[in-house]
This record gives C-alpha cells, sequence and structure tokens, in this order.
C-alpha cells in the first residue's frame, strides 16, 4: 500500500492527482486545500472516471484537514498563487514563502517520514525554504522544475529536428526561471545520436530559446499558469520514488560542493528512488556550461536572500 498527498487543488495539483490515479501509481491519493468542498469536488470527478478508464486508486478529497493526509508515502506541495501574464516566478516569493512554512509544519506533522517535491514557484527559493523549515534530510526534498523544463526542450527539439519525440533525450539543469535555465543542448540526442545530425544550430537555438521562456510562452497563452505537463512531470518523480524505479531526473537537489556550489537548491541530475534523491549525477560540462551554471547560482542565491529580508527563514 502507498499514499501520496497533494497538497492545493488547483489545476497543477488536481491534474497531478488525476494523472497518478490514472496511472495507479500510489494505491489512495489525498486531495487537500483550504477551500470548502474544491478537492472533494474535483476528486469525486476524477472516482466517476474509474470504471471508464479501468483503474481502482482511493482517491480522498480534504478541505483542510492534514489528519487525513496522516502517513503519506510522499507528499507533493502544489499550493500557492499563480504566475499571471508578465509576472516573473520571484515576485511570488512573498506569498508562497508563508503558504510554503504553513503547508511544511502540518504535512511533516502527520507524515514525518514522507518525501515532499515542491511544484510552487519560485520554485528553487521555495525548496530550500521547506528544506530548511522542516529540519529533514537532503534527500527527502525535492524541487520538480528541471522535471518539467527538460520535457518541454524535449518538445522543442522534437519541432526542431522532426523526429519522434520519445526518442529525444535532453536535459535542462540550472534554476527553474526564464533567464537561470541551462538547456544543454551539447548532450541532447536522438536514440544517442547528436541533435546537431537533424537540425540546424538556428532551428536548436531557437528550440533553447522557446525553452527557457516556455512558461511564459504558456502563461501569455491561456492567462495563467501551466497544469498539463507540470502535473504529468510531478506524477513521474512519485512514480520513480514508489516503485523505486532510479530514473534520473533533473531536478532542484540541495548541494553541498557539487558543481561548486553550497547551501542552495538547484537543478541538477539526480537518481530518484525510494529514498528520494539517492545520488545526484556530476556532468561534464562545456566551459561556457560552466559559467552559465554559476551565474544561474548565484542568481538562485540572491532570490533566497530575500527569504531571510521578509524574515521567512
Amino acid at each position: 500500500m502507498s499514499k501520496v498527498t497533494v497538497v492545493g487543488a488547483g489545476a497543477v495539483g488536481a491534474t497531478c492527482a488525476n494523472v497518478m490515479a490514472c496511472r495507479e501509481v500510489a494505491s489512495e491519493v489525498v486531495l487537500i486545500d483550504i477551500k470548502e468542498g474544491l478537492s472533494e469536488g474535483k476528486m469525486l470527478d476524477m472516482y466517476q472516471c474509474s470504471t471508464l478508464m479501468d483503474f481502482d486508486t482511493k482517491m480522498v478529497g480534504v478541505t483542510n484537514d492534514y489528519k487525513k493526509t496522516a502517513n503519506s508515502d510522499v507528499v507533493v506541495i502544489t499550493s500557492g498563487i499563480p504566475r499571471k501574464p508578465g509576472m516573473t516566478r520571484e515576485e511570488l516569493i512573498g506569498t508562497n514563502a508563508n503558504i510554503m512554512k504553513g503547508v511544511i509544519e502540518n504535512a511533516v506533522k502527520y507524515s514525518p517520514r514522507a518525501i515532499f517535491i515542491v511544484v510552487a514557484n519560485p520554485m528553487d527559493t521555495l525548496t530550500y525554504l521547506a528544506l530548511k523549515a522542516s529540519g529533514l534530510p537532503k534527500n527527502r526534498i525535492i524541487g520538480m522544475g528541471g522535471a518539467l523544463d527538460s520535457a518541454r526542450f524535449k518538445c522543442y527539439l522534437a519541432k526542431a529536428t522532426g523526429a519522434n519525440i520519445n526518442n529525444i533525450d535532453g536535459m535542462v539543469i540550472g534554476g527553474h526561471g526564464d533567464t537561470t535555465m541551462i538547456p544543454l543542448l551539447s548532450k541532447a540526442s536522438v536514440n544517442g545520436v547528436p541533435v546537431t545530425h537533424f537540425a540546424s544550430k538556428k532551428r536548436l537555438e531557437e528550440a533553447v530559446a522557446n525553452t527557457m521562456v516556455g512558461g511564459a510562452t504558456l502563461t501569455k497563452l491561456i492567462g495563467t499558469s501551466a497544469w498539463y505537463a507540470p502535473g504529468a512531470a510531478v506524477s513521474m518523480m512519485v512514480e520513480s520514488i514508489l516503485h523505486d524505479q532510479k530514473k534520473i531526473v533533473p531536478c532542484s537537489c540541495y548541494l553541498e560542493g557539487e558543481y561548486g556550489q553550497s547551501d542552495l537548491c538547484i537543478g541538477v541530475p539526480a537518481v530518484i528512488g525510494r529514498k528520494g534523491i539517492e545520488k545526484i549525477i556530476k556532468l561534464d560540462l562545456t566551459k561556457e556550461e560552466a559559467a552559465k551554471f554559476e551565474a544561474s547560482a548565484a542568481a538562485v542565491h540572491k532570490t533566497n536572500q530575500v527569504l531571510h529580508d521578509i524574515k521567512a527563514l
């Protein structure tokens, strides 16, 4: 038996719960929100799909009662205000930092052995806050960003090369921000063949540029943050944890000397299994990529400083 709690019944949280239920990632999925009836209604709607889509995941909707989340194996935190057009992820920090602290306190109280996946923005900084506020080991606090950014990178690489998207391999590291993420074009391939064999330099550079504004592009088109791909990205990570798949997933991890950085959470490839972050993978970066990573880390450190300025830490 396995149990997952998703905090926040907005579009991302509900989509995450739905994908996990349909894929039967966990035996039980709990969706919790502060708005009366929202979680209950969405989970009832999803449960009514069970016989239509052939799954039997137990689905529970809860309004602000963390007792119902007790003994969760994984807790996903999506709660927080979403981005609006023209808004940066960093502008969300004040409101979402306060929400994060409250969620962490309640979730850890009832699920002290859980692994936590942070989705709320600014994701790297809120992952750092979750780690510091919870006092949990670093392997049990993971930020989702790189998994989503890498999926977007693969999408744009498939468009650029014309290749089957499921044959595309691409990875994004660094901060989960429009100017801080680093799509690693040097390591992108189609079934092991470098993408440079399939597309011009210009097309590939466009794929990188489109990836970096992938979230902002969707926010502009639909008026709020995306939810389908973020929800699926979280579900994939939860599945790797519960089923001990040990997938290598780019995600926000707490660094203690890796990549020359310390005391921050930032996107790097890691082995994700039953213990959470089981190993951080060290990549051989080009000189240009290493310089970009250093600049990205500096930007994340700067955003983290806001936590001290607003006395969130």
